[in-house]
């Protein structure tokens, strides 16, 4: 299983939020840690993003993130909506 690690103060404030706000996005980032390359409609990105993954927590929420297999970490760095790409 990996382990979530926020990349700054901002996206995890931002993730807090909608952590106590949905209480789905808990097991979500469950499922994640368990599987980062598939779960919730994970995906690769590409352009300028090469090299990062995006899966949605909500109907509108989305998720950056690197994989470090190395470490089995998920470094979180953006969260929000589309706007966030």
């Amino acid at each position: 299983m990996y382990s979530l690690f926020v990349a700054n103060s901002k996206t995890e404030k931002r993730l807090n939020e909608y952590i106590n706000s949905r209480k789905d996005i808990k097991n979500k980032l469950d499922k994640l840690k368990e599987n980062p390359l598939k779960a919730n409609g994970a995906h690769p990105l590409h352009g300028r993003l090469t090299g990062k993954w995006a899966c949605w927590l909500g109907s509108n929420i989305r998720f950056i993130y690197r994989i470090d297999t190395n470490d089995r970490r998920i470094i979180i760095e953006a969260v929000g909506t589309h706007k966030i790409y």
